[in-house]
């Protein structure tokens, strides 16, 4: 840091940049040093030494209350991101207090949140009861920048590459699951064992986000098949595709495992798709796994030991193409 960043910081005085975005929430002076139980005449002293400290006019003032600049419109974005980061240091540094003795946060998709994190998660912190764990659900590309960023010490998700993340990420291997058709049992394709997803063009789909990992695989498959997903609808849970399956709204793709974990909710078939980007690995993502934090590096040791060995034709199946980083001792 320059020696004029630091100046900066050290001039900057928490309570004024509170007292800023009291006076930015309610529009006045005079209502905000009510609420802060302080002098108007004190939040206006502070308001001026804060314009003199950033050298520039924060707010137009005149007799209805004030209005922010430009200046201070940035300002205002900036200081609520200081003090959301001070209550949140706060409320973490209270657990330490308290007894907790670590804290991880994760982003994953939903396929890993449905299938395999509540035991995996459930085994760890039965392990390690100290250790606090924040589990966020994100799409895949989501979770990878959410990494790069900071956001998440660990990702887990489906990685197909990594442009636009910023950084090169390392990853680990999870767990893989399939994905199937899913139709109601009266359906047509729910007579066959299996099928390619050229059959399914034909008839009506309930499909999730468009940004998410099956959705971005079905749309390629079909663009590679020369034809267009008949999307009916769009959903962003797994469980209300599977509710709009069962009412005869169209036939989805879903994960295996997912299937079997929601099965008993409706009269719906599973029909195992030829494809093979139907097979997919999850990974393990992070920007450094070395550089993490001892509970982290715990967390994705548990993580990759609850890992199944691959299944016998996953070796070079497309879309699995990033190696396994060795995880550090």
């Amino acid at each position: 840091m320059k020696s004029s960043e630091r100046n900066f910081a050290r001039r900057i005085d928490l309570t004024s940049l509170q007292l800023f975005v009291a006076v930015c929430e309610l529009g006045s002076i005079g209502k905000a040093a009510e609420r802060e139980f302080i002098a108007a005449s004190a939040v206006s002293k502070r308001l001026s030494d804060l314009e003199a400290t950033v050298d520039t006019q924060l707010l137009y003032r005149h007799s209805r209350g004030v209005r922010l600049t430009p200046a201070g419109e940035s300002l205002l974005h900036h200081a609520r991101t200081v003090l959301y980061g001070l209550e949140k240091m706060q409320g973490e540094l209270s657990e330490y207090a308290d007894g907790v003795r670590g804290h991880v946060r994760i982003h994953a998709n939903i396929s890993a949140i449905v299938q395999f994190l509540p035991e995996d998660l459930g085994a760890f912190t039965r392990q390690h009861e100290q250790i606090k764990i924040d589990l966020e659900e994100h799409l895949s590309p989501d979770v990878m920048q959410a990494v790069t960023e900071g956001a998440a010490d660990l990702g887990i998700c489906h990685v197909r590459d990594q442009a636009g993340t910023g950084a090169p990420l390392q990853t680990l291997p999870y767990r893989e699951d399939r994905l199937v058709l899913v139709v109601p049992q009266h359906h047509p394709l729910a007579q066959q064992d299996s099928a390619h997803f050229a059959d399914v063009l034909d008839h009506d789909i309930v499909g999730l986000h468009a940004n998410s990992s099956i959705s971005l695989a079905m749309q390629q498959a079909a663009a590679r098949a020369g034809r267009a997903l008949k999307l009916r609808i769009q959903v962003t849970g797994l469980d209300a595709m599977y509710r709009m399956i069962d009412n005869g709204l169209g036939v989805g793709v879903l994960p295996d495992r997912a299937f079997a974990l929601m099965q008993g909710v409706g009269q719906l078939q599973a029909v195992a798709l030829k494809d093979e980007w139907a097979h997919r690995e999850l990974r393990i993502v992070a920007r450094d796994f070395q550089a993490l934090p001892m509970t982290a590096r715990l967390l994705a040791d548990h993580l990759r030991a609850s890992s199944p060995p691959p299944l016998p034709h996953a070796a070079g199946m497309a879309g699995t193409a990033l190696s396994a980083e060795p995880l550090p001792a």
